[in-house]
């Protein structure tokens, strides 16, 4: 693990009002994550809600560095990469409420947060599917020789499926521009990391494949900063991919329906006190980029968004039933297909 308290320096490379940014993108993503989640218990929209509290640095920090043409393959709980990116909060609302309004038109609810404009995939529920799509796009840069890069998301349960290694062997063979992001946040769903494989750092998986892996505090907003800039300048350079692991921890369920009742109440807390809100807040306290006026400013901003972006959502209407119709590869045509009727047969007689 990277002692990240020991450098900084990368992070000075922002401006004061840069810093500031990454910082509101960072609160804004867990004040509204806290909001979604309390307006599913208000019963204000169907489904369910995937939380990312406590994890937020994982996503927002790498894809607050990435260039608008590069492209990001998120998973369910990659809220926190849209916002890093710069989707449109009530873009982001519009799609958990599946909406007509949304990207994906209401179709892909819950959590399939995508953004063309953006360069953001919408993801499908197949763990892993977006790390071989990513990869794809990444022969793509290569092939037209775009200075383009890929950041592709996944759990630490992700890497135990069969696309994850087939993508990061594709990737280390042809040296693409990817940068594979494992979040360790110790359960799969309801199943413990330890029982899901023999090592302890995730990151060593990345010698299997010919490139650089490193383990890394995930609620640490400095280190996930450096390790991602380099990353991505590595692959932007031509030198291939990286397999950044970052040790990180949802405070929360697998989802909104999932009490969570397998984790001991001493693990979640131990683990809130590890939040890399405060911690980066206090970085940034100490080096004169934030104060009590400059966060009140930010925090007023942010509950601004966030019911301006609910009430765009609310306003917006459910998708017709025949729009399911719509947007699929036989085009608007409805195709009806009658069922061939079964033809009468004379049993044989059994023969002894």
């Amino acid at each position: 693990m990277l002692n990240a308290k020991q450098k900084g320096e990368d992070m000075m490379d922002l401006n004061k009002e840069d810093q500031r940014r990454l910082f509101y993108r960072l609160l804004l993503c867990r004040n509204f994550d806290e909001k979604m989640r309390t307006l599913f218990r208000q019963a204000r929209y169907a489904g369910t809600f995937f939380s990312c509290v406590g994890q937020e640095a994982t996503t927002v920090v790498p894809t607050f560095l990435a260039r608008k043409e590069d492209v990001v393959g998120p998973q369910h709980r990659e809220i926190g990469a849209c916002f890093g990116k710069g989707m449109p909060t009530k873009y982001i609302a519009a799609q958990i409420y599946a909406r007509k309004t949304s990207p994906d038109k209401g179709k892909s609810h819950p959590c399939h947060f995508g953004y063309p404009e953006l360069n953001i995939i919408t993801p499908a529920s197949t763990v892993a599917a977006q790390t071989v799509i990513g990869t794809g796009c990444a022969l793509a840069f290569k092939i037209r020789k775009e200075p383009r890069v890929v950041l592709a998301f996944t759990g630490e349960g992700g890497t135990s499926q069969g696309s994850w290694h087939e993508a990061c062997n594709f990737a280390g063979v042809h040296k693409l521009p990817i940068v594979f992001v494992c979040q360790n946040n110790l359960w799969a769903e309801s199943v413990h990391y330890k029982f899901t494989s023999a090592i302890i750092d995730y990151s060593d998986r990345a010698k299997a494949y010919g490139f650089p892996g490193i383990s890394i505090d995930g609620n640490d907003v400095v280190a996930v900063y450096e390790e991602s800039k380099k990353a991505i300048e590595r692959a932007r350079k031509g030198e291939g991919p990286t397999l950044i692991e970052m040790k990180t921890y949802r405070w929360y369920g697998h989802s909104e329906v999932d009490p969570a009742n397998y984790r001991m109440k001493e693990e979640v807390e131990e683990w809130k006190k590890k939040d890399p809100l405060p911690r980066f807040e206090a970085f940034l306290r100490k080096n004169g980029v934030l104060d009590d006026k400059i966060k009140a400013e930010i925090e007023k901003e942010v509950e601004e968004e966030i019911e301006a972006a609910i009430k765009f959502a609310e306003e917006s209407p459910l998708p017709a039933p025949e729009e399911a119709l719509t947007d699929v590869y036989a085009g608007n045509q409805t195709m009806i297909y009658e069922r061939p009727k079964a033809e009468k047969v004379k049993p044989e007689p059994i023969r002894t």
